[in-house]
């Protein structure tokens, strides 16, 4: 039987994003991302709205672009899979579940000074501009990854795409 777990999500950051490091020295963040569904209610004779909260876990470069180039209320695209985990609560012992998700590709969308700024940009660095797309490199174990931007400082690149991008589960900090 075939199998596709595939998200492709757009919305706004809830929070700063942080970035942790497993014990094996990998980068991880959790994002929180807003999307926002709009629709005309016929019977209501009204526009209504929704919002859905997600988690995102991202690693290894995607981690730290996140962490150095998103603050809340910026807008992201997130590209991923899907993954259910499950855990029993230390307090009270019952077993708790949650649906979240893997970014496997990130894309930083709007200008520089859009939904409360952003990070980073010190020292000549190249910075994220308008729909920038980061991929990342290799493996996530260390190697640069490429950042393709539509203004005119050029791309910088690193390794090809590929490997895994996440550590083994034991290697999850949560």
């Amino acid at each position: 039987m075939a199998s596709f777990n595939k998200v492709i999500l757009v919305g706004n950051l809830t929070r700063d994003p942080q970035v942790k490091r497993t014990p094996a020295g990998q980068s991880v963040a959790e994002l929180g991302l807003a999307v926002n569904r709009s629709w005309w209610d016929k019977q209501a004779n009204q526009k209504r709205e929704e919002t859905t909260f997600v988690d995102v876990t991202l690693w290894g470069r995607d981690a730290e672009v996140a962490s150095e180039y998103l603050s809340k209320g910026r807008p992201v695209l997130i590209e991923g899979r899907l993954q259910y985990d499950t855990w029993e609560d230390k307090q009270t012992g019952q077993k708790r579940s949650k649906l979240r998700v893997v970014c496997e590709r990130m894309q930083l969308l709007g200008g520089r000074g859009e939904g409360g700024g952003g990070g980073g940009g010190g020292g000549g660095g190249r910075s994220a501009s308008q729909s920038d797309t980061y991929s990342p490199g290799g493996d996530d174990y260390g190697s640069e990854g490429s950042f393709a931007g539509n203004n005119s400082g050029g791309a910088h690149s690193g390794g090809g795409f590929g490997g895994p991008s996440e550590p083994p589960a034991d290697d999850v900090p949560f």
